[in-house]
């Protein structure tokens, strides 16, 4: 005997379960496997109101998970795509700007860990950081301040 479909609300909490939605990310997921007469909206806005689907605790989510490989901007980017805007947009952009350039050198270090020889390389370098979305002042500041550590390092030593 097969079994019953799973209700779109048991659907949606088994999804919040494993992780963090948004409101957008969710309702798309959900669409797939609405039947007619089904409100989606309604069943999100309950979830909402017993704090089951949190905006806040998605963004929040999604920039524990990102902020250590990627910048301000491909961060920023990524939740303005699930729907993030306004104020809320904001005042995550004024938190992740505290910290860029430290998670820039973070980053750096990982990759590269070592002093550009030549301009080319010091180019591919700044390039990586630009992909991952660091801001210009943040990737110079990050390379001026690594270079200075390592030649501090290395006058020291002689």
């Amino acid at each position: 005997m097969p079994l019953p479909p799973i209700s779109l609300k048991a659907r949606a909490l088994r999804l919040l379960s494993a992780r963090e939605h948004s409101r957008m990310e969710l309702a798309r997921k959900l669409a797939r496997h609405a039947e007619e007469g089904e409100d989606i909206e309604a069943l999100l806005d309950f979830l909402e109101k017993n704090n089951w689907l949190s905006e806040e605790r998605f963004s929040e989510s999604l920039i524990h998970r990102r902020a250590a490989r990627y910048g301000n901007s491909r961060i920023v980017a990524e939740l303005q795509q699930h729907g993030i805007k306004g104020e809320a947009l904001s005042e995550l952009k004024a938190g992740l700007a505290e910290d860029e350039t430290a998670r820039c050198c973070e980053v750096w270090r990982r990759k590269f860990g070592a002093l550009p020889r030549d301009a080319q390389e010091r180019s591919k370098q700044m390039r990586f950081l630009l992909q991952r979305g660091f801001s210009q002042r943040a990737i110079q500041t990050a390379m001026k301040g690594v270079d200075l550590d390592e030649l501090d390092g290395l006058g020291g030593d002689a």
